[in-house]
């Protein structure tokens, strides 16, 4: 019978499909041979003890499809705190959903809109796909039958703002409040029970900006972004839909899908996104928001990361220098070197030799300015300059060694010794201060400095 080798498929049990979080497929070919309720029961036996063996999030559970035995199904449902992790989608943010390798949730905005959105809601229902729909305020308004559509299927709704305005960047926070209060209302109102409005909430066009997130996160309201859109909501046709989706889902190999259920070219794309999503081996998570009486899904920090680092990878950048807080910002007054040595119980810590003459310096006059005069024309002041100290040199070389330069020289050094004689008394008397003004005006003049050639002579 179909309902018999439906039931003892590898893939269900009871109707449920067990997977647990390694993500391994626990496969069992006993073939049950009693009664369909003995089976039923068996079923659900065991997967209730598999569902207890697994670790982390609650058993993957796929919805069965009377009439679709080859439907994609949707493999778990993922239970998320919206306060543990308040922004989610990295189009813009770091963090997105805790997903695996090759899952996918799909999301649409804009709705409900009749004509388009109840066909993407069949196209679904057909597949046993579960949705996450981010309603508008004022499409909830005029069709609050299909917010309760919505519901009753089982999907995930939050809102979209009022009206969709598309300048959230920019808007004073007073408006945006108000746009974000009147999608919840009108949601809500359109509902049966408003407590199934799920506090998740989408910037209109993605235009984020801090104050709006900081006023949804202080309301306990999850901020959803996305991880790749499909661009249906522009001018294209649907093969470019389809063909952007799954470009950018096998770039990223997972994450948060963004459509839109009012546009027809994603009515039109839907069904071949859904089939090539199953022929790749893509799964359909279920998002949902915890409660009192539903638990978030156990995870880590790091799973909530598209591509968590490993340790094989090496970090491309240095971690950032993380900013400090002092509890006082007031300048301590800098020590005195007599608190080097306060307490006599201490050794010093300088030497005694250096404590006496630190003692010593601070004993000792400030000296006056006229120490460090020099007298205008003296000796010193000669010696400064360049040409009064070769004129030194020279009485110096003439006054000790007169003798010992005759006899090295020879004859041929004679006229050059008597020269450097001849110009001693000059220079004694231009260092005395009695030489007349246009004579020592002519020894300041530097006398130009003969290099002797490098050129070869010839022989």
């Amino acid at each position: 019978m179909r309902l018999n080798r439906f039931l003892m498929s590898p893939t269900y049990y009871g109707g449920n499909r067990i997977r647990g979080q390694t993500g391994f497929m626990i496969e069992s070919s006993v073939v049950v041979r009693t009664r369909s309720w003995i089976v039923l029961c068996l079923g659900r036996l065991l997967g209730g003890l598999l569902g207890l063996l697994t670790i982390g999030s609650p058993a993957a559970v796929a919805a069965d499809c009377p009439g679709h035995p080859d439907a994609l199904g949707t493999s778990r449902t993922l239970i998320v705190d919206p306060g543990a992790h308040p922004r989610i989608g990295t189009m813009q943010y770091r963090e997105t959903l805790p997903l695996k390798d090759h899952e996918v949730v799909l999301t649409f905005d804009d709705g409900p809109l009749p004509k388009y959105s109840n066909q993407v809601l069949q196209i679904l229902a057909d597949e046993c796909i579960k949705a996450t729909f981010f309603i508008i305020g004022e499409q909830a308004k005029a069709n609050p039958e299909g917010v309760r559509k919505l519901v009753a299927a089982g999907h995930t709704v939050g809102t979209h703002s009022m009206n969709h305005p598309l300048t959230f960047d920019r808007m004073p926070l007073d408006k945006a409040e108000t746009q974000i209060n009147g999608g919840i209302e009108w949601t809500s109102a359109a509902m049966s029970d408003p407590s199934k409005l799920a506090p998740f909430f989408r910037i209109p066009g993605l235009m984020r900006a801090e104050g709006v997130e900081n006023l949804l996160i202080s309301r306990g309201i999850q901020v959803w972004s996305a991880d790749f859109p499909a661009d249906d909501w522009r001018h294209v046709s649907s093969d470019r839909v389809y063909q952007l989706a799954m470009q950018r889902l096998e770039a990223k190999g997972k994450g948060i899908l963004l459509l839109h259920d009012i546009q027809p070219r994603t009515v039109a794309a839907l069904p071949k996104i859904i089939r090539d999503l199953k022929a790749r081996g893509y799964r359909i998570v279920h998002v949902v928001p915890a409660t009192a009486d539903l638990p978030a899904t156990p995870t880590t920090p790091v799973e909530w990361l598209l591509h968590p680092p490993t340790e094989t990878t090496p970090i491309a950048r240095w971690p950032a220098v993380p900013n400090f807080v002092f509890a006082q910002t007031k300048t301590l007054p800098a020590p005195a070197l007599a608190d080097l040595n306060a307490r006599t119980e201490h050794q010093a810590l300088l030497p005694r030799k250096t404590m006496a003459l630190a003692d010593v310096a601070a004993t000792l006059p400030v000296p006056g300015r006229d120490l460090f005069a020099i007298p205008e024309g003296s000796v010193e002041v000669l010696l400064s300059t360049t040409l009064s100290r070769r004129a030194a040199t020279r009485l110096a070389m003439a006054a000790e060694t007169p003798r010992a330069a005759k006899s090295k020289a020879g004859k041929s050094h004679a006229p050059r010794t008597a020269r450097a004689a001849h110009v001693t008394p000059k220079h004694a008397a231009e260092a005395n201060g009695t030489a007349p003004k246009s004579t020592a005006l002519k020894s300041t003049v530097p006398r130009p400095t003969r290099v002797a050639s490098l050129k070869k002579r010839a022989p």
